[in-house]
């Protein structure tokens, strides 16, 4: 059977979700504190509108692969919870994703200030 939930639980499981990210993933925490400062920076070098943009969706777009990638980890963990090698690749296949996305946006926020 089918659960439709009204949109405001929706936006409550969402809430709590995030919630529970930042209070119990490092990783979140750090890459959330990377965003702030980018922002901070960001207004002390005067960016202008697409430099905003460029850096809004850098920031955006690291948070939701942090977020996939824990979401991989824990349901490996829960299918998973003795160690097995292709448990170990996908869980360190995502949190590449978040790793590529981090050294893309240094890489492009470098270029577009040049």
């Amino acid at each position: 059977m089918e659960h439709r939930h009204s949109l405001i639980k929706s936006f409550s499981f969402a809430i709590n979700g995030l919630k529970g990210i930042i209070l119990k993933e490092r990783n979140f925490k750090i890459q959330l504190f990377v965003g702030v400062l980018a922002v901070i920076l960001g207004f002390a070098l005067k960016l202008n509108p697409a430099e905003w943009l460029n850096l809004v969706i850098i920031i955006t777009l690291v948070l939701i692969l942090e977020l996939v990638n824990t979401s991989i980890e824990q349901i490996v963990d829960l299918i998973s919870p003795e160690f097995q090698e292709k448990a170990k690749i996908a869980k360190d296949v995502a949190a590449a994703t978040v790793l590529v996305a981090s050294i893309g946006s240094i890489i492009e926020l470098n270029r577009a200030r040049d």
